[in-house]
């Protein structure tokens, strides 16, 4: 996809993405995602030398290979939203391979799946793809339902088939977020000390966050917040929902703030919103990936617009699941293809 497909497809909103210029945080203070993402950033940090090889491998496949970006297949919404839900678009993908064929044919950098899925064809493919094993998940069997991550798999299990890296998910303001956050620290460990990187799902999690004017779960404050004791626990990659508003600690009422948050690190703009995700990543050293949302009406064009805002902001790519599995293999092998071919284009560039 040329610059040009790119405009066209993103339409009326082409002008305020492409041209934006952030006001904020200016690009000139961040670390933005290069060639030699590995050395510069991690060479000088506690990972040991297979952590590093890993990090080296899982940057080193796919079409983005050696850009610093990253596009990840996730499929662990067997789990979390029912297999039935997640698969009745495209029964295929109740076969696991077919997951990892798709995240193979799409030129992703790894496939981000759970313990069943990578395990059963962990000796086919292992050496072919990157394996993310997410090792924990939201379990939505037991009624009523509740809202925890629990660990489904140990990071020994995920060394043992051969992955490069572990995910997992923390509830930030959730009241299980405290044993999550001891938990979860506690696996990063392990794995890197096994030669793993770690991937963290920076989600906020409280019915108190949904308001009925707004949903702050993807306030810019709050999962900026989230971010930033994500990477506190040591995670490489830090994965987060696009921001689609700002105030959450305002309206709320609780935590600190003051209003340069808003103001001097911040503006209403998608792109400064997401960069405010960025700077909480210690200014953008620990990459953040963006996800690429639910399976909707137009989502060629929400796929792109997506990636346009994250690779802008300075962020380090996406992990896009739904929109892509749920539709015919080609479409989704397209799709994925369209979202890589952003962060590509070099006329799209860093706000």
């Amino acid at each position: 996809m040329s610059f040009s497909q790119i405009q066209s497809l993103l339409g009326a909103e082409a002008e305020g993405l492409l041209n934006h210029v952030c006001k904020t945080v200016p690009k000139e203070r961040l670390h933005i995602p290069s060639s030699d993402w590995v050395d510069r950033i991690f060479g000088p940090s506690d990972r040991n030398t297979r952590v590093l090889r890993s990090l080296e491998t899982l940057f080193g496949h796919g079409r983005l290979k050696n850009t610093g970006y990253l596009s990840i297949l996730p499929v662990d919404q067997g789990i979390e939203h029912t297999a039935g839900a997640s698969f009745a678009a495209n029964p295929d993908y109740f076969e696991p391979e077919n997951i990892i064929r798709l995240a193979i044919e799409g030129g992703c950098n790894a496939v981000a799946t759970t313990c069943g899925v990578l395990g059963s064809l962990a000796r086919k493919y292992a050496h072919k793809i990157p394996f993310l094993l997410k090792i924990n998940h939201n379990e939505l069997l037991s009624y009523p339902n509740t809202y925890d991550q629990i660990c489904f798999a140990t990071v020994k299990q995920a060394y043992d088939m051969g992955c490069v890296a572990i995910g997992a998910t923390i509830y930030f303001g959730s009241p299980e977020s405290r044993r999550q956050l001891v938990e979860i620290s506690q696996a990063f460990a392990h794995a890197h000390e096994l030669g793993m990187a770690t991937v963290l799902w920076c989600y906020t999690r409280n019915n108190a966050f949904k308001t009925e004017a707004k949903d702050f779960h993807e306030a810019a404050d709050l999962t900026g917040q989230a971010n930033h004791l994500g990477v506190t626990i040591e995670a490489d990659i830090i994965k987060q929902k696009l921001p689609t508003n700002n105030g959450g600690f305002k309206t709320l009422k609780f935590g600190k703030q003051t209003d340069a948050m808003y103001t001097k690190l911040c503006s209403d703009h998608p792109i400064d919103l997401t960069r405010y995700q960025v700077i909480n990543n210690y200014m953008g050293r620990m990459g953040l990936i963006n996800s690429g949302g639910p399976s909707g009406d137009n989502d060629l064009k929400a796929a792109v617009e997506t990636a346009v805002i994250n690779k802008r902001a300075a962020g380090m790519g996406l992990i896009l699941g739904r929109k892509a599995f749920q539709k015919p293999f080609k479409e989704g092998v397209s799709l994925l293809n369209a979202v890589q071919d952003v962060y590509l284009c070099k006329e799209v560039t860093i706000a």
